[in-house]
């Protein structure tokens, strides 16, 4: 069996891919998995680290506010529309799987033509302009919310599975983690982060909390200020002459998320699909702060297909203030029964058979031709 896995730019493109992968190969080791992606993605770099091999194809998405930018982008589309069809005739896939980003689309679309059967992965409650057009001639379009399949036409493609998500947030016990990350049994564990590159605002928001839980030994905060935003947060707090306690922990960004979320007794984050799936299966309660600035707003229809079950707790950052969530953090501590009851609906909500679903649904259409 012969399978390419395409998608990225982010992470929550790319470790859906990985988690399917990581599937297909429990279930058929010899499976041949090729994984294509942007040359500008963090797939070149997160994808070898889960020990699969990348082809990159050189894409880049459209300008909408300098249309004359766009002249770049289409020769790069046509570039990138030669590189699929090569790797796709001469890695011959038994079929193809786009999870989203700019790589999937010349991808799938050459596979189509090549007459391999495709499928598409949409993680979020809002699909992107990429899943829309490429739903007519995939077999099936595999959905992580629900209200996705409002924006798609061929509701007989349709099959809501949730986020696949990596074994290891479904197997990693909470005091298990502590012990190993090194914190305390009776901490109360708040773990912030928005997305690989960061949140401006977030990390505005915890720079507060910071401040208010610095060497208060009954709190530890971790902080993934991402990649754009560390060293700024570093500067400030130094500008700011706070040195900071032993419970507090800023990271650039956070490589072993499956220990600290299982560690966290309560998340503050954005609500990209990845970050609310891995929190949710991780049975983890949540302050949602959707990014105000993505397609459709989806990141707030995210949280609140969890916030409505009871899981989490949706703060729009128009409405955020420093004030109100160290108040909001000190209820919530004070209040173990409505962490606990949280937690449960939290987990409630995890997709924990998104993947199983996935491949059950390929392999069998791979199994019967």
């Amino acid at each position: 069996m012969k399978v390419i896995m395409t998608g990225g730019g982010t992470g929550g493109h790319i470790y859906p891919a990985v988690a399917i992968a990581d599937e297909i190969k429990k279930r058929n080791p010899d499976a041949q998995i090729l994984f294509v992606g942007a040359e500008r993605g963090l797939e070149k770099k997160l994808v070898p680290e889960r020990g699969y091999d990348i082809e990159l194809i050189t894409v880049a998405g459209f300008n909408r506010k300098n249309m004359l930018k766009n002249i770049d982008v289409v020769k790069k589309l046509m570039k990138g529309n030669k590189q699929a069809r090569q790797i796709v005739r001469d890695f011959q896939p038994d079929f193809v799987v786009g999870t989203g980003g700019y790589a999937s689309a010349p991808l799938v679309k050459m596979a189509q033509k090549e007459g391999v059967p495709t499928y598409i992965h949409e993680q979020n409650a809002v699909p992107g302009m990429t899943n829309k057009l490429l739903e007519k001639n995939v077999r099936k379009v595999f959905l992580g919310f629900a209200k996705a399949g409002e924006s798609f036409k061929y509701k007989d493609k349709q099959v809501v599975v949730g986020n696949p998500v990596r074994d290891e947030f479904m197997h990693t016990e909470k005091q298990e983690a502590r012990k190993e990350l090194g914190f305390g049994e009776n901490e109360f564990v708040i773990l912030a982060f928005g997305g690989s590159q960061g949140a401006g605002r977030i990390n505005k928001a915890m720079m507060s909390v910071i401040k208010e839980f610095n060497g208060d030994n009954d709190y530890r905060i971790c902080l993934g200020a991402g990649s754009y935003y560390y060293d700024a947060v570093c500067k400030q707090l130094k500008e700011e002459g706070l040195e900071t306690a032993d419970n507090i922990k800023i990271m650039e960004y956070i490589r072993d998320m499956a220990k600290y979320l299982a560690a966290a007794d309560l998340v503050i984050s954005r609500s990209g699909a990845l970050s609310v799936a891995e929190t949710t299966v991780s049975g983890t309660p949540a302050i949602f702060i959707p990014s105000p600035i993505v397609t459709g707003n989806h990141q707030y229809y995210n949280a609140l297909a969890v916030a409505e079950e009871g899981g989490a707790i949706v703060i729009e950052e128009a409405d955020l203030d420093n004030d109100d969530l160290i108040e909001k953090i000190r209820s919530l501590k004070t209040d173990p029964e409505a962490m606990a009851e949280m937690a449960a609906k939290s987990k409630a909500c995890g997709p924990v058979k998104a993947t199983e679903i996935i491949c059950d649904t390929i392999m069998g259409d791979y199994v019967n031709g």
